[in-house]
């Protein structure tokens, strides 16, 4: 299991938009999504008609990028990993209730178990700078 030092961990918990890349026969696909750090996993919130959601039933591989840049000051990290998908169950509701109190989107447009899964991305390589 990869570990996140104090500093990337500060940083993954002040943000909450990322950019996803999956790969659909092996032509990449990446789009920004919300996402929220939680117990050393970056979980992503997605719909089942998503290219990324059809990329991952096929393909468990994905790359994400958490950073803000501004010229000569960007911060970054940067994760590969395994994605596990989460629908139902008592980690479903775990994450469910971590993104209705970050986003008033989810507020807005609640879902239920089944309506909507959670990406829990399991970092297995990682690189990040800017944070100092």
């Amino acid at each position: 299991m990869i570990e996140f030092n104090q500093k990337e961990i500060e940083f993954l918990e002040t943000l909450e938009e990322a950019r996803i890349a999956t790969a659909h026969r092996d032509i990449p696909h990446v789009k920004p999504v919300s996402f929220v750090f939680n117990k050393k996993y970056i979980i992503v919130a997605t719909d089942y008609d998503t290219r990324a959601f059809k990329n991952i039933k096929k393909n468990h591989n994905v790359g994400i990028v958490i950073d803000i840049y501004k010229s000569k000051h960007h911060k970054a990290v940067c994760i590969q990993g395994k994605t596990e998908i989460i629908e139902q169950g008592n980690e479903f509701q775990e994450l469910y209730d971590i993104f209705f109190k970050k986003f008033e989107w989810v507020r807005r447009e609640p879902w239920k178990e089944n309506e909507a899964p959670f990406l829990k991305i399991i970092p297995v390589n990682k690189v990040s700078w800017g944070l100092d």
